[in-house]
């Protein structure tokens, strides 16, 4: 998993409560197991027209937040099924933050699992990054993990917090298996006393 240390890019404004997952990546989309091209499926219901040609009204589709690499959503983001398929398309299209006022539970879980930073902020402070976001070029936001901080386009900042392990997890870029990794030399002189001790077993 990449280190996610500090981000500065495009935040994209969607300005809609209650994005579920089958939102984020339609169920058409489900049947690969692998984390890879599954950004062409982000939003597909509304990125997409019915005759398969892009929706020009669909704000990722503009040129503007083509390549945003954060997400500015309504409350609630991430509802629905447990799909873990919905942090990789985000993911995979470019996004590697996403700010709502909140997020269901198994979505949130997941985020941090796949090097995505969910934040959590007032709807005061929503507000106000989404009418950054809506700046088009110029909706550039700094999201910088190790102070706690995101920092907009007028030199403005608002500060979240995020759980020690799971910023620690996000920082040096530690999954479920990395953190497994950092144990490696202590599994290791573990297996060697059990075979000296137990060479039955």
């Amino acid at each position: 998993m990449d280190k996610f240390t500090k981000l500065t890019g495009v935040a994209a404004p969607l300005p809609v409560v209650n994005i579920d997952t089958d939102m984020i990546i339609p169920k058409d989309y489900l049947k690969t197991i692998k984390r890879t091209g599954l950004g062409k499926g982000l939003f597909a219901e509304a990125r997409y027209l019915d005759d398969g040609s892009v929706n020009p009204d669909f704000v990722l589709n503009k040129p503007a937040y083509q390549n945003a690499k954060i997400l500015v959503a309504g409350d609630n983001f991430g509802c629905g099924s447990s799909r873990e398929h919905a942090p990789w398309a985000l993911l995979d299209f470019g996004i590697r933050c996403v700010i709502s006022t909140s997020f269901a539970d198994i979505f949130y879980n997941n985020c941090f699992k796949n090097g995505i930073l969910p934040i959590v902020v007032s709807p005061e402070e929503l507000e106000k990054l989404m009418d950054d976001a809506q700046r088009g070029s110029n909706a550039v936001l700094t999201v910088d993990l190790e102070s706690q901080e995101i920092t907009g386009p007028d030199g403005g900042t608002i500060s979240f917090e995020i759980d020690a392990f799971r910023r620690h997890c996000m920082l040096n870029g530690l999954d479920d298996i990395g953190l497994t990794l950092e144990k490696a030399s202590s599994i290791a002189s573990f297996e060697k006393t059990n075979e000296q001790s137990r060479p039955w077993a």
